[in-house]
């Protein structure tokens, strides 16, 4: 007979662990069953993928196991529908075991929990072979939802020993996991390696069974509860007390325990994701003021005067006049308003106009940061906000420059009809100023008295300017470094994509590390270690190359802190304008050493970067000199480390939060951006390679708007299989830290080889192919007194044949001895190559004459596409081995001030004639696009000769 109770009759007990046990078992039943059933039924199709298959593949991974075949497919679903149950209830109880009335945390990790478990039902029943896009959705999601399901579990755990080891363990095991997960992934999509998809299954494999062994744990826990069945009417209702975390309790009087023991309230939240709003438009605006000046030199070709826009980062000057410094201070919400005028910038059409409302937004963001600092000093807690706020942005302006493949949404080059999210952004920020002007007579943490600082300002600010370039120039953007270390096929280094993650990552832990570990961040010994991987990302490449660049990805975002809040002992308006002036003088320097030819004393560092390492590394060094002196002893280090107020412990713990959720957007942007590599040309029956070339001008076109969309759209309607693109080098602060190549490559579905990275002082060469890029060396060809002519030397695999491709821009017109040299090195090259070849390039020559013969000749082999055409200077197609079928020349409308010239090979066919053929007599396949006959569109029609040629 069933106990009695007063409040009714108790019908039904059911231990809480058996909750725990049931969704374990029939979790493990549905992919252990389909396993079972698929192995059984369809071993060899379910191993095969779209390279390789059995025996070199043989063990299926859970996608192909769970979702394409019947009846395994079904046996996953019923379980997976079994599942449910318990997985609600898990939830349910788990939130009864956490919830406290002082905290919000609970409630979170409860909705999390629901929505992983909706989530799951959506890429259960919607397959990839149903809705690929949806099936990846909820796939993503769910995988999104896992990071704070593992860490609040974690943290709200139980006061019990083994159970919080094992969650440990099994976390630890699953985000581990991960890591080798993605390389095998790559080794088998890029690399297309046997047997890396059955590796990669495995560990596909063991992420299922830690993330449901994970939460196994609760059956530890939930042995405390009672599921109990009254036959009453009415709810009874009672409040849970959250038992305290034993581990986090025995380390209460550590940073990390204090942060995440704190009560978590909304409005604070909201405080600080204004904050990192705010930093996230500073960031936007002054990485956008680089590109609209580079618009002006570029049309110049030369100096052109509005480079003197760049001092408007020199405001915190008028900090200096201390009539002028309580009034700054005290109008914070002003300054952050009126910087919006960089956002609004994109309404003007007028270039200068631009450039202008850019000039002035920057300048009132740098004033309004400065003050920010400076009025923090005497706070720490609020000081560590505003830094910590400010750096955040910086990572979510990288995350929206990853998610927009390296273009900032909000920049004033973008707008509605290339990408653009403006009215957005200005829409956000109007909100986050809102609320900064709302909480701007909150504070917390306790005051602490000023004191007189030591040694001279010029250190401390030269510590702030060095930082600030420092983490412009090279994580502004993702991509940057990783195109640092790139060197050709075959890869043998990370990729932009998912890579890119990784830098952002290591951003994150750089910051956590200099909030929570100041004393270590300002050391010495951390910055010998920064420096030697800034050495290591400068002197090498691939792999190797990028674990330096992630070493001193760590350092600087670490040492930010320690420099900036030094920096603001000193006197404000002296010592940031030292700063920002010194910054400039970088930003001008590390340009210099490829402009060197257009501008006064060039050639004094030419092709230095080595040098502007060095700078950007002794003046971080000058910082951290100032920083030490100003230390104070032990005790007074511990000003980023506010244990002692409950306000502030909260206060970081919201950024903490902040910063995992953006690495879980960068994550989520990784896995939505991987390339499928599943590319094909467009006219594969006729066996027909359609070739261009075009000098994309750096993707600004004639009005400075940003030119990638409009360069998509010409490239796909031209059906062009190969394309050549030079001044495709954009990863600079003066042309914003962009690559065109990712959004192209992206789009088109083209394999991409970015050529000579940013630290070989060209101005860039880059390949795109729908056929696979088996192999690529990058050149630098002789330039005694000019620029650097980049070339790239590729070799394809077009219908089983391989191709040798050549992309090349040479030097210019006022440098007669370097192109001599530069004909004669390329004539060498590809006549070396014993294969059918085809070079794109930009010549600077006229036609038949001097250089021509060296290009066109025996030693290379290479004829010309078109000897008759007589009305070409820069661009030229050669060709060699191959049959020549077709070639055109397309206006550039207002994207550059080139045009695309076209030529179309027939591969596995000889040399030909010169012969013109009819368009009539050309078969389907190998005509040029109707589309740009006549006016053509959008001022892109065939030109010159009114119509492409063909010939037989």
């Amino acid at each position: 007979m069933p106990p009695k109770h007063r409040d009714g009759d108790v019908v039904a007990v059911i231990p809480g662990h058996w909750i725990a046990w049931a969704h374990t078992l029939s979790a493990y039943a549905a992919f252990l069953g389909a396993l079972i059933v698929g192995v059984w039924l369809h071993y060899t199709k379910i191993v095969q993928n779209e390279h390789y298959g059995y025996p070199v593949e043989w063990f299926p991974s859970v996608s192909a196991t769970i979702g394409d075949k019947y009846p395994e497919r079904s046996v996953f679903q019923i379980f997976i529908a079994i599942c449910s149950g318990p997985r609600f209830m898990l939830v349910f109880l788990w939130y009864c075991m956490s919830n406290r009335k002082d905290s919000s945390l609970s409630k979170f990790v409860a909705g999390v929990g629901v929505f992983r478990t909706l989530t799951c039902g959506g890429w259960t029943y919607i397959t990839s072979t149903d809705d690929h896009d949806w099936h990846d959705i909820f796939m993503i999601s769910y995988l999104v939802a896992t990071l704070p399901w593992t860490i609040g579990c974690t943290m709200l755990s139980p006061p019990n020993p083994e159970a919080i080891k094992y969650r440990k363990y099994l976390a630890s095991a699953f985000f581990g996991t991960l890591v080798p997960l993605v390389y095998f992934f790559i080794q088998h999509k890029v690399h297309r390696v046997p047997g890396a998809y059955t590796i990669y299954a495995f560990f596909e494999w063991s992420l299922v069974l830690l993330d449901v062994g994970f939460d196994t744990v609760t059956v530890m826990d939930f042995s405390s509860f009672e599921i109990v069945v009254k036959d009453v009417k009415g709810l009874a209702r009672g409040d849970n007390q959250r038992v305290a975390d034993a581990v986090l309790e025995k380390e209460k009087n550590r940073a990390v325990g204090q942060v995440f023991n704190a009560r978590f309230v909304w409005s604070e939240m909201l405080d600080a994701a204004a904050d990192v709003y705010l930093g996230f438009v500073f960031w936007s605006v002054l990485t956008s003021l680089g590109v609209v000046v580079w618009y002006f030199p570029l049309w110049h070709m030369g100096i052109s005067g509005y480079e003197v826009a760049i001092l408007s980062t020199v405001s915190p000057l008028l900090l200096g006049i201390r009539q002028l410094r309580g009034l700054i201070v005290g109008n914070l919400p002003v300054l952050y308003a009126t910087s919006v005028v960089g956002l609004f910038a994109y309404l003007l059409q007028s270039p200068e106009s631009r450039l202008g409302a850019v000039s002035f937004g920057v300048w009132q963001s740098c004033l309004a940061w400065t003050a920010a600092w400076s009025g923090a000093r005497n706070n720490p807690a609020k000081l560590e906000a505003k830094i910590s706020a400010w750096t955040i942005g910086l990572i979510a302006s990288s995350i929206a420059k990853f998610a927009f493949q390296t273009n900032n949404p909000v920049w004033p080059i973008m707008n509605e009809n290339n990408g653009g999210w403006n009215k957005t952004g200005i829409l956000v920020f109007i909100l986050a100023v809102a609320k900064a002007w709302q909480g701007s007579s909150s504070d917390s943490g306790s005051r602490q008295p000023s004191e007189k600082p030591k040694g001279p300002s010029i250190l401390a600010g030269s510590g702030v300017g060095g930082i600030i370039f420092g983490l412009h120039s090279l994580l502004s953007d993702s991509s940057t470094m990783i195109l640092w270390v790139w060197d050709g096929y075959p890869i043998r280094g990370p990729m932009a994509v998912p890579h890119g993650a990784w830098t952002i990552a290591a951003m994150a832990v750089g910051l956590a590390f200099g909030l929570f570990y100041p004393n270590l961040a300002r050391g010495w010994t951390a910055f010998g270690i920064g420096s030697i991987g800034a050495a290591i990302l400068t002197l090498s490449h691939h792999w190797f190359g990028y674990y330096g660049a992630l070493t001193l990805t760590v350092y600087m975002m670490a040492v930010t802190p320690t420099i900036i809040s030094n920096a603001v002992k000193f006197a404000p308006g002296r010592t940031f304008f030292v700063g920002f002036f010194t910054y400039n003088i970088m930003v001008l320097f590390h340009v210099w050493v490829v402009a060197y030819a257009f501008v006064p004393g060039g050639p004094l560092v030419r092709e230095h970067t080595d040098w502007v390492m060095t700078s950007m590394m002794l003046l971080i060094g000058c910082g951290v000199f100032s920083a030490l002196q100003n230390g104070g002893a032990p005790a007074k280090q511990e000003s980023f480390r506010p244990a002692a107020n409950p306000a502030a412990r909260r206060q970081r713990s919201y950024y903490i939060y902040i910063l995992l959720f953006l690495q879980l957007l960068s994550a989520s942007v990784a896995y939505l951006r991987f390339p499928s590599y599943n590319y094909e040309p467009y006219h594969k029956d006729d066996k027909v390679i359609t070739a261009g070339i075009w000098t994309i001008h750096f993707s600004i076109d004639n009005d400075m708007w940003s030119s990638e969309r409009r360069m998509e759209s010409l490239i796909r309607e031209t059906e062009l299989d190969v394309v050549g693109l030079l001044e495709s080098d954009l990863q600079r602060i003066i042309m914003g830290n962009r690559d065109t190549t990712q959004y192209l490559a992206e789009e088109l579905g083209m394999w991409v080889d970015y050529g000579p990275g940013p630290n070989k002082h060209t101005w860039g060469a880059a390949l795109l192919s729908k056929f696979p890029i088996v192999n690529s060396t990058h050149h630098l060809l002789p330039s005694p007194v000019g620029e650097l002519a980049p070339a790239i030397h590729a070799t394809i695999d077009a219908y089983g044949e391989l191709i040798d491709v050549f992309v090349f821009h040479s030097g210019q017109e006022e440098d007669p001895e370097d192109r001599r040299q530069q004909s004669e090195y390329l004539s060498k090259l590809m006549g070396s190559s014993p294969r059918p070849s085809i070079l794109l390039s930009y010549l600077v020559i006229d036609p038949g004459k001097g250089n021509y013969n060296t290009y066109v000749s025996d030693q290379s082999g290479m004829l010309d596409i078109d000897p008759s055409d007589d009305d070409r200077w820069c661009e030229y197609i050669l060709y060699k081995g191959l049959r020549r079928s077709g070639y055109a020349r397309v206006s550039r409308g207002s994207i550059t001030d080139t045009e695309l010239q076209i030529g179309k090979f027939v591969v596995g066919e000889p040399e030909n004639g010169n012969r013109l053929l009819s368009e009539e007599e050309v078969p389907a396949g190998l005509r040029f696009p109707e589309l740009f006959k006549g006016k053509g569109v959008r001022d892109h029609r065939y030109h010159v000769f009114d119509e492409p040629k063909y010939f037989l």
